[in-house]
This record gives structure tokens, C-alpha cells and sequence, in this order.
């Protein structure tokens, strides 16, 4: 099974741990609700913590009973909503959309979809065209946490504000978020053994900040891989991090 722990210091760049396969590109699934976050704050269709609030409709994706209900981005964030998401990539549309991935320098930038089925929009981050190494989502979590992205500022606030957070019980507050998906085997369908696990995010305490990604592909099991994925990290987390 392909796995990897990065982790780096926010303010030098300096590389801390790397371990395992860190520059191999696999999909983003959830994780990329901080980039879409960004972009929806940039451009002001995400107003604050609680507005927009959007219906929940018939025919979103709603496999997760979680989803079947109306959202805010607090609550998207929280439960990693994809339709939610699917609504800001529309309102935002291809060009722009396309623009903050160059902008980003966000992982191969190739927001396609699917070969043939014209859904970069709504599905390029979910098991599709676009991928990210874990090395790569440390540079691009840097860019956040050192406001090098060309944003606004309340991108970055509001950002930071609702994404869920963690304090360890030494004292280091963790911003991170999860994300699960499929691979994609040869003949185009999801892999139905095996998902990637994604938490990703930074670590704080005083005057210091380390950013990291920890990626595992697992074999398919109850539950989210990504979910798995944070909660075995954080139990690391507590006794690397006064270390590093």
C-alpha cells in the first residue's frame, strides 16, 4: 500500500519528515474544499461562516445522509459536501475557475474531468483529471498559511475560520482537513478494494507553524479512509510535533 507523511516548516520551507511515496499525484478528493474555499471567498460567492445557505435538491450527490440537507460553508466544510462544492466551481465557472488553479500552482492544474463527459466543474478533484502530490499540497498549504496566493485577506480568514480544527494536549492547534476517494482502475471504473485517505493542513503553537500531508491508500473498509487517516495522524502528531 502507497502511503507518505510530509511534513515542512511553514516560515523557512524546511523539510522536517518524508517519509514514503510524497511526490506521487493521486487524486485530491476533499482536500480540495480549501482551494475551492479560497476561490469562493476571493470572489464573494462565499459570504461569511453561515451565508450562502443552499437547499439541498434532488438530484445532488447525496450518498452521505450528512449531505441531505441545507448547507452552509461551515457545515460543507465539516462534512465534506460535494455538492456544495459543485455549486461554488459553477457559479465560478470554467475560465475563473481555471485561472486559480494556475494561480495556486495547484498540483498537475488539469481540471478537465472526465475524458468525454465535459465535468471539470463538478468532478475534476473527485477520482478524475485533477492530482496532487502530498509535497505538493505542503507548497500549496505554505502559500495559504503565508498568504502568497494573491487573495484577498478574507479569503484567507474566512478560510482558516471554518475549517475544522484541533487542539492536541500540547498545546498545538491543528488545522487540517480530510479527504477519501477511489482510485481509478485501467478500464475507468473506481477501484472497489482500495481508497486514499487524505488529512491535510498545519499545525500551530507560539511562533510556530508546520505544514503537512499525510496520504495512505488502504484497503476499502467501514467508514472513511480519511477520517482513519486523521485520527491515527493526530495520535502521531502529539508526540512528533515538540520535536521537530
Amino acid at each position: 500500500m502507497a502511503s507518505c507523511t510530509t511534513m515542512s516548516d511553514a516560515a523557512s520551507g524546511k523539510r522536517l519528515v518524508h517519509d514514503g511515496q510524497c511526490d506521487d499525484r493521486v487524486t485530491p478528493a476533499s482536500t480540495f474544499n480549501l482551494a475551492v474555499s479560497l476561490m469562493g471567498y476571493d470572489s464573494g460567492i462565499l459570504q461569511d461562516e453561515h451565508a450562502p445557505l443552499l437547499p439541498f435538491q434532488a438530484g445532488y450527490i447525496d450518498w452521505n445522509p450528512e449531505w441531505r440537507a441545507a448547507t452552509d460553508p461551515s457545515s460543507w466544510l465539516k462534512y465534506s459536501v460535494v455538492w456544495y462544492a459543485q455549486q461554488v466551481t459553477a457559479k465560478l465557472g470554467a475560465a475563473r475557475f481555471q485561472d486559480y488553479i494556475q494561480r495556486f500552482g495547484y498540483g498537475n492544474r488539469d481540471v478537465s474531468g472526465d475524458p468525454g463527459k465535459d465535468n471539470g466543474l463538478s468532478m475534476s478533484w473527485i477520482s478524475s483529471s485533477l492530482k496532487i502530490s502530498p509535497a505538493e499540497q505542503v507548497t500549496f498549504l505554505r502559500g495559504v498559511v503565508n498568504r502568497q496566493l494573491g487573495l484577498s485577506p478574507r479569503a484567507y480568514d474566512m478560510t482558516i475560520r471554518i475549517m475544522p480544527t484541533e487542539t492536541l494536549a500540547n498545546g498545538w492547534r491543528v488545522h487540517g482537513k480530510t479527504g477519501t476517494a477511489a482510485p481509478v482502475l485501467a478500464d475507468g471504473h473506481d477501484d472497489p478494494q482500495h481508497q486514499y485517505g487524505w488529512y491535510v493542513g498545519w499545525a500551530s503553537k507560539g511562533q510556530r507553524t508546520i505544514v503537512f500531508a499525510r496520504m495512505v491508500l488502504d484497503r476499502r473498509q467501514e467508514g472513511f479512509a480519511g477520517g482513519r487517516v486523521k485520527e491515527a495522524f493526530l495520535l502521531d502528531l502529539t508526540a512528533r510535533l515538540d520535536s521537530l
